[in-house]
């Protein structure tokens, strides 16, 4: 098969999802991002809408990109307007860039209800900006804006439309699904019927309204479009925009078409997690290819048949695309999931199967109090290592008060104190704080750091509560998961109860107890 483009349109297409606004540096930090992983051309923006747009361009043009070329994007010219007059097409070539798209209407329903121009006109419109930016040198893509639904609803018109692009020398013609309405089957066929009757190379821009533009998008090259578009994530107004990332992996792993190397297709992962960032927006963790949970495995059979052969329940092999396997401990869990785990944390339950026995009962029996431990895996390793008796406490608590106060007129405050032993070795202090967790949080590192000097590399970075039987009202018992970091990495805890001050200081505890015993582990040693 040709070689597939790759058009991405995170800047553009990408901005309109609501709840996501870039900067300038937002932008170029992706365009380094994404000319890394192999992108052909990156739409940064239309040139001249707005302040940011204009600086983004300037500032595109003297970045080195080994890959990608950047794209200007915009409409048609004007109604009833000369091209070489025209401001919008002035414009895209003030922008500097070699690569320009332009979209014009195809549907004869915008063409008269929204436009509200003669059908005509609106082709004189496509044909004379297509040939002007031509003869100013550039590589026009021209976007058939809402082909798929003109080309059902007026076949004849729709046709015209992208034979004037043709006529006037566009380089490519990208075929757009604009309202995301058209099934997958009909993408193929109306691809194909366009592909005979067209000498210019195709492209295929589908919007994810009925969940199906990726596979939109996969169809339309089965059928000949040469040039793909999408965003990094499916990122775009209303339901988003074809997902980049899966339609590389598709075409890569699924179809063996040439369109990123292998290298950079290990790139996939880190990249879409990189562009989620920026975004400020969370990756699903269920997303294909690159979730978190994308290689997931929970259930005992599936963990026991992965160990055997991976081939049973993953369709890729994760490091293709730069992810990693991992095995979820639960109630559903078996003893090969038990032994697994153990060895990746370091642990020898060696070959007396009464140890992950205990194990498993163990978690079934705390699962079902509430604990979840696919969501806290530091929590979870502290659990084994208790069992196993691999593990001393670092600390003895003897007790600890919380103190919340509201005065007429007056903010709330929290205050904690605790009290606790460190080898025989008394500590009595207190600590202010925003809210009472806040207030425990710090008084437990505050006693503990004099003992444990590098717990003042570790802060707190989330804080989670789920309810976990609301018919029980204020009653319910709570699940809190903690979120800490230190320099090196991160890692997730729990608590449960029907107290939350009590299920928050176990997650607290666990989060302190896990970095000590990682430091431990990584010889930096108890005190230093």
């Amino acid at each position: 098969m040709t070689k597939i483009e790759l058009y991405d349109t995170t800047l553009r297409d990408g901005a309109q999802s609501e709840g996501i606004s870039f900067s300038v540096t937002d932008k170029l930090k992706i365009c380094e991002k994404l000319d890394l992983l192999g992108i052909h051309f990156i739409e940064g923006g239309w040139p001249g809408a707005n302040p940011k747009d204009v600086e983004f361009f300037k500032k595109a043009g003297t970045m080195r990109l080994k890959n990608s070329k950047i794209v200007a994007f915009g409409s048609t010219q004007y109604a009833k307007t000369k091209a070489n007059k025209d401001k919008i097409l002035k414009g895209l070539l003030n922008s500097g860039t070699r690569h320009i798209t332009i979209f014009g209407k195809t549907w004869d329903l915008h063409v008269r209800d929204v436009l509200r121009v003669d059908l005509k006109e609106n082709l004189r419109m496509i044909e004379d900006s297509v040939r002007f930016l031509k003869s100013k040198g550039r590589v026009v893509f021209y976007d058939a804006e809402h082909f798929f639904d003109a080309y059902k609803g007026n076949k004849d018109y729709a046709l015209k439309t992208i034979k004037c692009a043709e006529a006037a020398g566009a380089d490519r013609i990208i075929l757009c699904d604009t309202n995301g309405g058209t099934i997958t089957s009909q993408i193929f066929e109306i691809v194909e019927e366009i592909k005979a009757v067209t000498g210019v190379p195709l492209g295929i821009h589908a919007h994810n309204d009925c969940d199906m533009a990726v596979a939109n998008s996969i169809a339309a090259v089965q059928a000949g479009c040469l040039q793909a578009q999408g965003t990094i994530n499916g990122y775009g107004e209303r339901c988003g925009n074809a997902n980049l990332v899966s339609i590389i992996a598709n075409l890569k792993l699924k179809l063996g078409v040439d369109c990123v190397s292998g290298l950079a297709l290990k790139e996939l992962t880190e990249a879409a997690r990189f562009v989620a960032e920026v975004c400020n927006m969370k990756l699903p963790d269920n997303e294909p290819f690159v979730g978190n949970s994308a290689f997931a495995h929970k259930a005992g059979v599936h963990v026991n048949a992965i160990l055997k052969n991976p081939k049973t329940y993953e369709h890729a092999d994760p490091h293709a695309v730069g992810n990693h396997r991992r095995l979820l401990i639960s109630e559903l869990s078996g003893k090969s999931t038990i032994l697994k785990k153990a060895e990746e944390m370091e642990l020898d339950l060696g070959k007396d199967p009464g140890k992950s026995k205990k194990i498993l009962k163990a978690l079934q029996d705390m699962e079902h109090e509430g604990y979840h431990f696919e969501s806290a895996e530091a929590s979870l390793e502290l659990v084994i290592n208790r069992l196993m008796k691999k593990f001393k406490e670092f600390f003895d608590l003897e007790d600890f008060r919380v103190i919340i106060e509201k005065r007429k007129g007056g903010k709330m405050s929290s205050e904690a104190t605790i009290k606790l032993k460190v080898n025989k070795e008394l500590e009595h202090t207190a600590a202010l704080g925003d809210g009472p967790v806040n207030a425990l949080d710090s008084a437990l590192r505050k006693a503990l750091r004099k003992f444990y000097p590098r717990l003042a590399e570790m802060h707190l970075t989330d804080y989670k509560v789920r309810v976990l039987d609301e018919k029980e009202g204020t009653a319910a018992k709570v699940r809190v998961l903690v979120q800490s970091q230190d320099k090196d990495d991160s890692w997730w805890t729990m608590g449960v109860s029907e107290n939350i001050i009590e299920a928050s200081w176990g997650a607290l505890v666990d989060s302190v107890e896990y970095k000590l015993l990682k430091d431990l582990k990584n010889k930096k040693g108890r005190g230093l």
